[in-house]
């Protein structure tokens, strides 16, 4: 049994040219897809941001309300302060000592007042934040719902077609084995280079398919003689004849 390396330059064009048409099937399929998988994944990282600013949002809130009651408890107390301190002015010997508690009074009444503003201050950064949190939660309503959305639109795709992508992912496995080494990793150099992946094409009204550019007679004489792999000067492309091309067909 005859080997990769034994084949002919006829044969080594009809494996590549069978492995091209195999790969350009599931990169039509990949087209078909789209964007979506790729949209699915900003999506789901995009939740996972939102969520993770509700949690700091949360953290905040429970520290400015951990600010708050330590603030209302300090006011109770700088209130209970000035009431003792007030009732011990019944019973001062001088005018020295009264003017000592009336002086504490009026530090804790100042220190009551400054407690009312912390406590005003944050209630109104707490207001900001539920603000912040009930905007952010709706933003994730709206992502998790456009996600179900592109989810469920993929999840129809794959159904579609993974099957015939299973198969032809099969068959190009089994392609490259029957393809030159040489000449595989020329293919697989080509391909990468090009956004379409098309690395081997066929000549279209006297132009390389590939970039378009008009392919000399003698040229497309050579080509149509199967005696060597031709590429094209412009693009590097493996170049084929038509005749050739439309006898490749792709199993089913």
């Amino acid at each position: 049994m005859a080997t990769v390396k034994d084949f002919s330059i006829e044969e080594k064009l009809i494996a590549v040219l069978s492995l091209q048409k195999i790969d350009s099937k599931i990169d039509e399929i990949k087209t078909l897809k789209g964007e979506l998988p790729m949209e699915v994944k900003d999506l789901e990282d995009e939740i996972a941001g939102l969520q993770t600013r509700i949690g700091n949002i949360n953290a905040d809130i429970d520290n400015i309300n951990g600010f708050i009651a330590q603030r209302t408890e300090a006011k109770k107390e700088a209130i209970a302060l000035a009431k003792k301190y007030e009732k011990q002015q019944d019973n001062v010997k001088n005018n020295r000592e009264f003017e000592a508690l009336t002086k504490e009074m009026e530090m804790q009444e100042l220190e009551a007042k400054l407690c009312d503003k912390h406590i005003k201050d944050a209630n109104f950064e707490l207001k900001e934040r539920m603000v912040q949190r009930n905007q952010t939660e709706e933003k994730v309503s709206v992502v998790e719902d456009t996600l179900k959305a592109k989810k469920k639109e993929l999840e129809k795709i794959i159904v579609e077609t993974e099957k015939e992508e299973k198969t032809l992912n099969v068959q190009s496995v089994e392609a490259q084995a029957k393809v030159d080494e040489r000449l595989l990793l020329a293919y697989n150099r080509i391909r990468g280079s090009y956004s379409n992946g098309l690395a081997v094409v066929p000549i279209h009204r006297d132009s390389c398919g590939g970039c378009f550019n008009v392919i000399p007679p003698q040229r497309q004489s050579e080509i149509r003689q199967h005696k060597k792999i031709i590429v094209c000067e412009h693009c590097g492309r493996i170049l084929v004849d038509n005749e050739l091309d439309e006898h490749v067909k792709v199993k089913k």
